[in-house]
């Protein structure tokens, strides 16, 4: 293996490691730890530094168009061609949570895909997108501008499992 090839394993598990530590930090937090859950929160931010370090060295942030992108061909790879042979299989395998899960967020990288080819004709442009609010529904991901919907389109929960991103 090449250098380079351990940077991406060094990033992938930086990223997972956050990911992973911060789902940890809730339950911690739910399970009336909240020292643990800061402790979780904390390790996580410090995978992220990690992470960010080895995407630098590795030459993986570009210009903003690059970087949209790249959005826009990962997103894109993920709905088209990772995510249907995944849902296949755990539909093959009669694992439903995993196919609830595959499904939405199939779903959510097709809107992800639209906003980032949308951010790259402004960026090309000359200008940021329009200032809007934006709202991720907290059970399936799906990302929306202006207003939460009162009921999911994706996974049908309530407004309330909406949080609005700063």
């Amino acid at each position: 293996m090449s250098t380079n090839d351990n940077l991406k394993d060094a990033f992938a598990g930086e990223s997972q490691a956050n990911r992973k530590y911060l789902a940890f930090a809730e339950k911690a937090q739910e399970d009336g730890y909240p020292q643990v859950a800061k402790l979780f929160r904390a390790s996580a931010e410090a995978e992220t530094v990690h992470a960010h370090a080895h995407l630098r060295v590795m030459g993986g942030i570009g210009s903003s168009n690059e970087n949209l992108q790249a959005a826009i061909d990962g997103e894109g790879e993920e709905f088209e061609q990772m995510y249907p042979g995944f849902l296949a299989e755990a539909e093959k395998e009669g694992n439903k949570p995993a196919v609830v899960s595959f499904q939405n967020a199939l779903a959510v990288e097709k809107i992800h895909h639209g906003f980032y080819t949308e951010a790259l004709e402004s960026v090309k442009s000359g200008s940021d997108l329009p200032e809007t609010k934006i709202f991720v529904c907290q059970v399936c991901g799906n990302t929306v501008t202006g207003q939460a919907p009162d009921q999911c389109p994706i996974c049908g929960s309530a407004k309330e499992k909406f949080t609005e991103i700063s």
